[in-house]
């Protein structure tokens, strides 16, 4: 079975700045991924090299079998869908939620390309994928922040990705829409047709069941990296936080703790 994501003893150096080391990482087909960190911990730079926008000192990236520097990255853009708060500021305040759906069949942001009747209609299921089609003519200014992640989900299906990355989507989000939208990402991990997901956090509170499998970055390195039943524990988390923590677990949720100060 070829490997949706295959990264190998990748490094990323800047200056005398060591950004990631020696990072490896395998996502399967029908994997459900969490890249979890502290603030600094490589976790956007990570993804930067992944989606070709920060070259690799070393190691290889392997996309849907094709490699990084031997391929058209631009095309294999197309497989992975991002979904990031960076795209914001890049929207027309006008723009009306459909046509900002049917930008990511292009990756394009402010929709410039010729728009068929075809693409109307694939924007109009996606919406109604993600239960947003009520505001289809709604322009992006008068969108929640929930209903914006939601759209730039619907975005990114546009392409019909292999990989869909989720950087931080429940960011500027109150309590109840967070738990509406993590709702949303638990049904989405769920479906029978959803692409591979990597959800990128800070906070373990947002992993939701569905999701099989945890990197914990710190530092740019990887210290742990499988199924999240072995990967999720006290001792780990600890490590990746840099302070004695204590995970919980209740309703297939979790919390963290402080459990105070001393060596780890």
């Amino acid at each position: 079975m070829t490997p949706i994501l295959d990264v190998t003893n990748l490094q990323v150096t800047r200056g005398k700045t060591a950004i990631l080391r020696g990072v490896n990482w395998r996502v399967q087909p029908g994997e459900h991924w969490v890249i979890l960190g502290a603030n600094g911990s490589g976790k956007t730079s990570l993804l930067k090299s992944l989606t070709g926008f920060l070259s690799p000192t070393a190691g290889e990236i392997t996309v849907l079998g094709r490699h990084y520097g031997e391929s058209d990255w631009r095309e294999l853009r197309l497989k992975i869908g991002v979904v990031t708060s960076a795209f914001t500021a890049a929207i027309p305040p006008a723009e009306p939620a459909r046509d900002t759906v049917v930008s990511g069949k292009f990756a394009q942001l402010d929709l410039w390309h010729r728009v068929t009747r075809a693409d109307r209609l694939a924007a109009a299921r996606q919406l109604r994928f993600v239960g947003l089609s009520r505001i289809a003519e709604r322009e992006w200014a008068y969108l929640s922040q929930g209903e914006r992640q939601r759209v730039l989900i619907a975005r990114a299906l546009m392409s019909r990705p292999e990989l869909l990355i989720l950087d931080e989507p429940c960011a500027g989000l109150d309590p109840v829409a967070r738990e509406k939208f993590l709702r949303f990402l638990r049904q989405l991990a769920r479906h029978p047709h959803a692409p591979a997901l990597v959800l990128v956090t800070h906070h373990v509170e947002e992993i939701v069941p569905g999701f099989s499998h945890v990197l914990l970055l710190r530092g740019g390195r990887a210290i742990a990296a499988g199924r999240r039943r072995d990967v999720l524990t006290s001792e780990n988390l600890s490590r990746t936080f840099g302070a004695r923590l204590r995970l919980d677990q209740a309703g297939g949720r979790h919390r963290l703790a402080f459990a105070g100060s001393g060596p780890l």
